[in-house]
């Protein structure tokens, strides 16, 4: 399969952040909310700078079965990893200075999983950050604005031998090689996570995971452009 999932997003989903994405990606649905704070976390105080974080959680209801609920103190390994990796991503757009002492955090609730939560949580965040930026730097001349460009992620894998774009719960189970790949919209990776499931890969494979990653990018960067229509900053 070399075509990725149908995608639908849904913008000012809610009216409590400036940014809010309610991201469906096939059966996956992701809700991202951003929010700006004009403060940084003590470590980065007068320092002039901004920071981004994230937060990432599948509720309750988003498997079957029920998925226990997180509480503080309490957050499991697998959950710090995605959320590090979420922030990560963004900063790598991001230029803090420009964004001064202001903090976003971009929250990703997982309504419902089928495969992807991460990547979903990525591609639709971005959305969301857009949106909370322009509350604040909207019309700003191009050189002031404090994100340089897109971000997005998809997942490929090895499927029954052969190379698989966007994998649902199906897929990813079955498959002998799983990567998630993120990288900007003008085609530069920011982070490759990829592992044999009781398999090996060779660089032939690898070339060809990469090259459908990126494929699968470029759409979801057209759709985040889609989605923000004037509002897209670049």
């Amino acid at each position: 399969m070399q075509e990725l999932r149908r995608v639908t997003v849904q913008r000012n989903f809610t009216e409590q952040t400036p940014g809010s994405v309610l991201y469906r990606c096939g059966n996956t649905v992701v809700l991202c909310t951003a929010s700006l704070e004009k403060k940084v976390p003590d470590w980065m105080a007068g320092r002039g700078k901004g920071w981004i974080t994230a937060e990432y959680n599948m509720l309750p209801g988003s498997t079957s079965p029920r998925k226990a609920r997180e509480r503080a103190g309490k957050v499991d390994g697998r959950t710090t990893e995605i959320q590090r990796l979420i922030g990560r991503s963004f900063r790598a757009v991001a230029d803090l200075d420009k964004l001064g002492e202001r903090s976003l955090t971009i929250d990703c609730d997982v309504l419902q999983a089928d495969g992807g939560t991460r990547t979903a949580a990525i591609t639709g965040g971005f959305i969301a950050l857009v949106d909370a930026v322009n509350s604040v730097f909207r019309g700003v001349p191009a050189n002031e604005y404090p994100i340089r460009g897109s971000v997005a992620a998809v997942s490929v894998g090895i499927v029954d031998g052969e190379p698989t774009l966007d994998l649902d719960y199906a897929r990813d189970v079955r498959a002998d090689v799983d990567m998630n790949v993120v990288m900007t919209g003008d085609g530069k990776f920011i982070e490759i996570q990829g592992t044999g499931e009781e398999a090996t890969f060779d660089d032939d494979q690898l070339a060809s995971l990469l090259k459908l990653a990126k494929q699968g990018i470029r759409s979801l960067s057209e759709i985040q452009r889609q989605s923000l229509g004037d509002d897209w900053p670049w």
